[in-house]
């Protein structure tokens, strides 16, 4: 049976990753010593929170490049102010179902809060996990939540965005829901391939999805 549901941020909750991009080149670039940093540059960062992007992109100015780029981050936000349509909702349906939510993001503490305070949800998950600037510690989180709530692996589900997401749930032997609703998704396929049957296109497709679960148990 299905006790806790968590959610990755980017990509999943909303649709950030395009400023996430727009907001870490503006940052990067007048610190970086070789060339201007390119979408590709900070792509291949992924997976470590922002600090250990930053540090990745520019070297020896990563403090004062980390400094500009929060102030850049939440003026931004203003592209996506709202998370996605029908995501807030299914999370208060799985709550009054007595699902635990939490909340399992590759950003750092301080974006995340940003984020957050912008969609007006800072009180809808039970527990926060955040990045790490050294690694993807997303399976490590895993760990440490079904330890906090005393659950075994399958009682767990995380939706997420990447395939990366996938590895990081079968590392634990929790399963892992695609999202591929985000327009900033280039993974769709890939995810498909990865995750057969587990890739939901729509927010809507998702909650029927939960809600046969959650009713019925696995």
């Amino acid at each position: 049976m299905i006790k806790l549901v968590a959610f990755d941020l980017d990509g999943t909750i909303g649709d950030t990753i395009p400023m996430c991009l727009k907001a870490l080149k503006k940052a990067a670039t007048p610190y970086a010593t070789l060339h201007e940093v390119s979408e590709n540059d900070i792509i291949e960062t992924f997976g470590l929170n922002e600090k250990g992007m930053i540090k990745k992109l520019v070297g020896n100015n990563w403090k004062n490049a980390l400094d500009d780029f929060y102030v850049i981050y939440e003026q931004m936000h203003i592209m996506c102010p709202h998370p996605f349509c029908g995501i807030a909702e299914l999370i208060e349906k799985l709550k009054k179902k007595s699902i635990l939510i939490a909340l399992v993001t590759g950003k750092g503490e301080k974006s995340c809060a940003i984020t957050l305070r912008q969609f007006n949800m800072g009180t809808c998950f039970d527990k926060v996990k955040t990045g790490n600037p050294f690694k993807n510690n997303k399976a490590e989180n895993f760990r440490e939540l079904l330890a906090d709530y005393k659950l075994q692996p399958d009682e767990m589900i995380y939706i997420g965005d990447a395939v990366s997401d996938i590895v990081s749930c079968r590392e634990v032997g929790i399963r892992c829901l695609s999202a591929s609703w985000a327009t900033s998704c280039w993974d769709a396929q890939k995810l498909e391939a990865h995750n057969a049957g587990n890739v939901f296109n729509s927010i809507v497709s998702l909650e029927c999805y939960l809600m046969r679960l959650t009713n019925i148990g696995m």
